[in-house]
């Protein structure tokens, strides 16, 4: 039995979450409801959510001595993620995201510092890891690392790849992840050269890309994923969303979990779309994250569509 479940690598950061009834326009003042402060990162909130869940989560990342870092520091302990392998960078600045929510949609805009503590490395201890577990999951902030990680590992190591945008590694890691997911907004990319395809046509055409399997998700349209030679879609369930800013996060914490728990890909899916959707009913993304129970309950509703053939 691997002592992990999960090793989680990636970027925590503070977010300061603004609950606003409109985001204002520019040169206009508009009143704020409540603020709060939470730990946040793809990372750092993924980690919480595999542990929330009933995992053991091991993350590795790096934060500075400062007190935003040490309050996301606490807020990984409080989920009970394994913190050993978190580098605590002295006279270090931890990142600061600006979340602002609108209170009767869910909807979110950021605003991030980007990060300038040094890049993270596949050294020892990360090496050491890669025995512990079987199972890792890349954020965005580490797209560099993918195929370096799996070439190292081989087949002892599943590897999920969280796509934002494109970046630096990202040709690496489509040839290499053995679940490359990237949300909707990335079939969007000028590189991809899908400007003028319909829907499905891109996810279909972007499958062909990658080596491993494709999930994407959509937001509040669910998940479309492909098995076989068949596209499918997963809606989401009834949940009144408050706060989407971790939803994302959540679906790919989820679906590592899963994987580690031998489900197949259309439970897998299903599992994700129920914990991301129930993510969103509190704020900071992480206080609403379900119980294993719960997330199976809602997991049993949903049913996976079929959308198209791509043979």
């Amino acid at each position: 039995m691997k002592k992990y479940d999960v090793l989680v690598i990636g970027r925590s950061c503070l977010d300061i979450i603004a609950v606003v009834n409109q985001f204002p326009q520019e040169n206009q003042k508009l009143p704020l409801e409540f603020r709060m402060t939470e730990g946040g990162g793809q990372g750092g909130t993924a980690a919480c959510c595999i542990s929330r869940l009933g995992g053991r989560a091991a993350y590795v990342g790096k934060l500075g001595d400062d007190d935003e870092g040490k309050l996301c520091l606490k807020r990984l302990e409080d989920f009970g993620v394994a913190t050993d392998f978190v580098e605590i960078v002295k006279g270090g600045q931890t990142p600061v995201a600006y979340v602002f929510i609108t209170a009767d949609s869910g909807a979110r805009s950021i605003i991030y510092e980007r990060n300038v503590l040094p890049k993270l490395k596949i050294n020892n201890v990360v090496k050491n890891l890669i025995s512990q577990t079987g199972v890792a999951l890349l954020d965005p902030e580490v797209t560099y690392l993918g195929g370096h990680l799996k070439k190292l590992a081989g087949s002892d190591l599943r590897v999920i790849y969280d796509c934002e945008r494109w970046r630096e590694g990202i040709e690496d890691i489509m040839n290499t992840a053995d679940y490359f997911i990237p949300s909707s907004e990335f079939l969007e990319a000028e590189e991809l050269g899908f400007q003028d395809f319909a829907f499905n046509k891109k996810i279909i055409t972007l499958n062909n890309r990658v080596a491993g399997s494709l999930v994407m998700t959509h937001g509040e349209k669910g998940a479309y994923y492909i098995f076989g030679q068949t596209l499918y879609h997963v809606s989401v369930p009834q949940v009144h969303a408050i706060d989407t800013v971790g939803a994302g996060d959540n679906f790919h914490a989820a679906f590592a979990l899963a994987l580690t728990r031998g489900f197949d890909i259309h439970q897998m899916v299903k599992f994700s779309v129920a914990v991301a959707s129930l993510s969103c009913r509190e704020y900071g993304g992480r206080e609403g994250v379900p119980d294993w129970e719960q997330a199976l309950d809602v997991a049993s509703t949903l049913k996976e569509k079929i959308v198209a053939s791509i043979s």
